[in-house]
C-alpha cells in the first residue's frame, strides 16, 4: 500500500492539501484523521470541504460528535460526514446515534480520534497521521486499500516551501 509524507509550514500549506485532497474524493471513502489536539484535523476537514465546493462554516462536531455535508463530486452529490469523536464517552454512544450506518458505498466519512470508535468502525481507506512539529505540521498518508491507493495515485500536491 502507498504511503506518502510532506511538511506543512502554515495554514496556506494545510489549506493546499486540503484542496488536493478533495480532488482525490470518492464515493465511500473513509479517513481517518490522527494527531494531538491542536495538530489540525479540523483546519484540514474544513480545507477538504471548502475545496469540494461546500459553501458556508464548517465547524467542528466536538460536541455534537458528527456533521453532514453535502459536497459536489464530478457530477454528482454525496454526503460528506465529519466526525470528531473526542468527548464520546462510550462506543455505546456511537451505536445508539446509528453512525455506523453512515459507513456506506455513497457517504464519504472523515474520522477525527477514530481510537474512540476502535472495532466499531470500517477499516480506514487512508490514515492521516499529523505531527506538530517546532514550525508547522509534520504529515503521513497511508492508504489501507485500493480506494487509499487511488486516492494517494491521484494525489499532486507540492507545499510551498
Amino acid at each position: 500500500m502507498q504511503h506518502y509524507k510532506t511538511s506543512l509550514h502554515d495554514e496556506a500549506a494545510t489549506q493546499a492539501l486540503g484542496k488536493s485532497l478533495a480532488l482525490c474524493l470518492q464515493p465511500g471513502l473513509v479517513i481517518y484523521l490522527n494527531g494531538d489536539l491542536g495538530a489540525g484535523k479540523t483546519a484540514l476537514t474544513r480545507a477538504i470541504l471548502q475545496a469540494a465546493g461546500h459553501q458556508g462554516n464548517v465547524k467542528s462536531p466536538t460536541y455534537t460528535l458528527a456533521e453532514p455535508y453535502q459536497i459536489q463530486l464530478k457530477d454528482r452529490i454525496i454526503k460528506f460526514m465529519h466526525f470528531d469523536l473526542y468527548r464520546m464517552i462510550s462506543a455505546d454512544e456511537f451505536i445508539e446515534a446509528g453512525f455506523r450506518d453512515e459507513f456506506n458505498a455513497e457517504t464519504i466519512c472523515i474520522i477525527e480520534w477514530p481510537e474512540k470508535a476502535e472495532g466499531l468502525l470500517p477499516r480506514a481507506d487512508l490514515e492521516v497521521f499529523i505531527d506538530i512539529l517546532a514550525v508547522g505540521r509534520e504529515v503521513k498518508l497511508q492508504a489501507n486499500s485500493e480506494k487509499g491507493n487511488a486516492c494517494l495515485t491521484q494525489l499532486h500536491f507540492a507545499p510551498n516551501l
